[in-house]
């Protein structure tokens, strides 16, 4: 098995909130909308997706109970501490909680972490180190 991910699919309790999070809020365009899961518009990208959360528990043989930390962590890095900055404004004002305000990392990049309306932590950062960052933008 490959270190790649075909696509990203986020279980949902509130399908509808989440796309007028990520569509209204940070300005994702919807590729596909299937009524029971939507996909982005991913310009080449792994697409991230979503589902309904007890749907897509079901699917893959678990329970869709759970709380707290996952574990889980999405990560989009970015060419500027500016572009964090913007980011989490964004984020933010499409109702985010920031969990951890944007400013300098003790590994000398910047960055700061958000989560959606559905609890999706989202890591934001930018590294002065080198040139081949996986760059999201």
């Amino acid at each position: 098995m490959k270190a790649h991910v075909s696509a990203i699919l986020l279980g949902v309790r509130d399908l509808d909130r989440a796309k007028r999070f990520y569509t209204e809020g940070l300005g994702w365009k919807i590729k596909d909308d299937y009524g029971i899961s939507v996909f982005f518009a991913s310009d080449g990208a792994s697409p991230v997706g979503f589902y309904g959360r007890e749907g897509l528990a079901d699917q893959v043989g678990t329970s869709a109970e759970g709380s707290g930390f996952s574990g889980l962590v999405l990560t989009y890095v970015v060419r500027t501490e500016a572009r964090v900055d913007e980011i989490m404004a964004e984020a933010e004002k499409a109702g985010a909680t920031i969990l951890k305000p944007a400013g300098a990392l003790p590994w000398g990049g910047y960055g700061g972490t958000f989560a959606d309306p559905e609890g999706y932590i989202w890591s934001l950062g930018y590294s002065p180190h080198g040139t081949d960052q996986p760059y999201a933008e």
